[in-house]
C-alpha cells in the first residue's frame, strides 16, 4: 500500500494540436501546450512527453527552459539502444548520446514553451558496479492496491494488476512500456518481471539502487538502502520521509495485487530481491501477450510441463543470458522452439517476447 499524499485520479488532458519541434542544431524548441498531459499518481503529476530529438553533435549535458509551470525530464539513448534514466534538467548524463527524449513534470497549471539545449560537458566518475543483469538489492516489498486509482504514469489500476512502483521518477517507464522494468523474487523462489509504471512508496526522489555520486536525494545513505528503511530501522532523518511523514514501514518498493498475489504468491508484506533491470546490459526483448491476466508463465524448464516458478508481465522487458531448444509454442510472435532464459531455472518462450538480438545459445 503506498504511503503517499491523497491520491487524486485523473485522465489524460490534450490541449489544442501537437506542434513540431524545431531544431537548430543541439537546441529545439517545443510548444508544449499542443501536447497531452496525464494527470495520476499520489502526490499528483501530470507528465508530458515531448519526444525524442536527434541532435546535430554528440552531447552527454541537458539544460531546459520552461514557460509556465513544470520542470523537464531528460534521458539519452545508450549506445546499445536502451534509454538512461531520467534526469531532472540541469543534467549530466551518464552516457554521450546522440539521441535525447523530454518529459515535463507538472503539478499544476501548464507548459508552454520549452527549449531544450544539449552540449558537452566533463563526464562523472564511470560507475562500474552493474553487472549484465543489472543491479539488485534486497528490499522490502509492500501491497500497492488502490484499483481504480491511476498511477503517475497514467494507468489505471486493475484488480489484480501486474507493475511496480518505485520510489523515484528517474525510473517510471510510460504507460504500455517497459522501458523501466524490474525482476522481483521471493524467497519462496518465485519472480515477477514487471514495468515500473508508478512513483512510490514514500518517498519520489529516492532513487535508492543508484551510487552515491547521482543518487538524488539522501547521498550519505548506502548504496541499495531505502530511506524509508534507513528512517524505519534507524531513524534516519528523524524516522521521517521527504515529506515529513512518519514512516511507518521499511518499503521500498510497491507491488500490484497481480504481482503480490499471482506472481509471488505473497499474503503479506514481505523482503524481495529486486534486480533493477535496465541497468544491466545484453539483450533485452518485451513480453507481449493477450492473455486476459496480461501475464506469460516462467517455466524452470524450456517446456510448458515444467514447473511454473514465476510471471512476466505485459510490456515488460526481460534481459535474456541464452536461448535453448524446447517445445513449440505458437504465441502473440509467431511459433517457435526457442525459449529464452532470464534468470537461473527462468525460462519464457520466444512466442510472447519482442525484439531479442544477439542472444547466444545455452
Amino acid at each position: 500500500m503506498r504511503y503517499l499524499l491523497p491520491l487524486v485520479v485523473g485522465a489524460a488532458l490534450t490541449v489544442g494540436l501537437a506542434a513540431p519541434a524545431h531544431a537548430a542544431g543541439n537546441e529545439w524548441t517545443v510548444d508544449a501546450s499542443g501536447h497531452a498531459v496525464t494527470w495520476g499518481g499520489a502526490p499528483r503529476i501530470g507528465l508530458v512527453d515531448l519526444g525524442s530529438h536527434r541532435l546535430a553533435r554528440p552531447a552527454n549535458a541537458v539544460t531546459a527552459a520552461v514557460t509556465g509551470d513544470g520542470v523537464v525530464d531528460v534521458r539519452g539513448q545508450r549506445p546499445d539502444g536502451q534509454w538512461t534514466e531520467w534526469f531532472q534538467a540541469p543534467a549530466t548524463l551518464p552516457v554521450t548520446t546522440s539521441t535525447v527524449q523530454a518529459r515535463v513534470v507538472l503539478t499544476s497549471g501548464k507548459a508552454s514553451r520549452v527549449t531544450v539545449s544539449a552540449y558537452t560537458a566533463p563526464a562523472a566518475a564511470e560507475d562500474v558496479s552493474a553487472m549484465a543483469a543489472g543491479r539488485s538489492y534486497r528490499v522490502y516489498a509492500t501491497r500497492e492496491g488502490l484499483v481504480g486509482g491511476t498511477t503517475a504514469n497514467g494507468h489505471t489500476i486493475r484488480s489484480r494488476d501486474h507493475f511496480v512502483a518505485l520510489p523515484s521518477r528517474r525510473g517510471l517507464a510510460p504507460n504500455n512500456s517497459g522501458s523501466y522494468s524490474v525482476q522481483v523474487c521471493a524467497s519462496n523462489g518465485r519472480c515477477e518481471w514487471a514495468p515500473v509504471w508508478d512513483v512510490g512508496p514514500w518517498n519520489t526522489k529516492d532513487d535508492y539502487w543508484n551510487p552515491s555520486t547521482t543518487r538524488e536525494m539522501w547521498k550519505d545513505l548506502p548504496q541499495g538502502k531505502p530511506e524509508a528503511q534507513a528512517a524505519y530501522e534507524n531513524n534516519y532523518n528523524g524516522g521521517k520521509d521527504q515529506f515529513g511523514r512518519e514512516v511507518a514501514n521499511p518499503a521500498g518498493i510497491d507491488l500490484a495485487d497481480g504481482t503480490f498475489w499471482d506472481g509471488l504468491k505473497l499474503s503479506t508484506n514481505s523482503w524481495v530481491t529486486v534486480t533493477y533491470l535496465w541497468t544491466g546490459s545484453g539483450p533485452v526483448g518485451t513480453v507481449r501477450t493477450s492473455a486476459a491476466n496480461g501475464t506469460v508463465n516462467v517455466r524452470s524448464g524450456a517446456n510448458s510441463s515444467t514447473a511454473q516458478v514465476g510471471l512476466a508481465a505485459n510490456y515488460a522487458q526481460v534481459r535474456v543470458t541464452c536461448q535453448l531448444t524446447g517445445e513449440s509454442v505458437t504465441g502473440t510472435q509467431g511459433t517457435s522452439n526457442i525459449w529464452y532464459r532470464i534468470a537461473s531455472g527462468k525460462h519464457v518462450a520466444k512466442a510472447y517476447v519482442a525484439g531479442v538480438s544477439g542472444a547466444t545459445s545455452c
